[in-house]
C-alpha cells in the first residue's frame, strides 16, 4: 500500500451571513457559502492506488474537485432560541465523478439560556 506523504486536501471557500433587519426581523440570519475541495497530486494517487481516507477510498477514484454550496435560514422563535434550516449540496462527493451530487437538508433548533 502506498504511503501518503504531503499535505492531502487543498481547499478555497467564502460566504456571507445577513441579518435579518433588511426584511423586518433584526434576529433572523440567512447565510450562503462555497467550498472547493482538492486532493494533491499524491494524495490522489494513494486512493486511487487503494488507500484508504477518514471518508473515501474504494480504489476507483475517478477523481474531480469536490464542490460544496451550503445555505441556512436561522428563524428567531425569540432571543433565547432559533430555527435554523439548512440545505446542502456536495457535487462530486468524495472526490469522485462517479457519484452523483447528494442534497442535505437539516433542522437545527439552537437555544441560550
Amino acid at each position: 500500500m502506498p504511503r501518503l506523504r504531503r499535505h492531502p486536501l487543498l481547499w478555497l471557500a467564502f460566504g456571507a451571513s445577513i441579518k435579518g433587519s433588511k426584511w423586518g426581523r433584526a434576529d433572523d440570519r440567512i447565510g450562503i457559502g462555497m467550498a472547493f475541495n482538492a486532493l494533491s497530486k499524491d494524495h490522489r494517487d494513494f486512493i486511487a492506488a487503494g488507500g484508504l481516507g477518514v471518508l473515501i477510498g474504494d480504489g476507483q477514484l475517478n477523481y474531480r474537485r469536490e464542490q460544496v454550496l451550503e445555505t441556512h435560514y436561522a428563524y428567531a422563535l425569540n432571543k433565547e432560541t432559533s430555527l435554523t434550516f439548512d440545505y446542502q449540496l456536495l457535487v462530486n462527493p468524495a472526490f469522485n465523478a462517479d457519484c452523483d451530487p447528494v442534497s442535505i437538508f437539516g433542522l437545527r433548533v439552537h437555544g441560550e439560556w
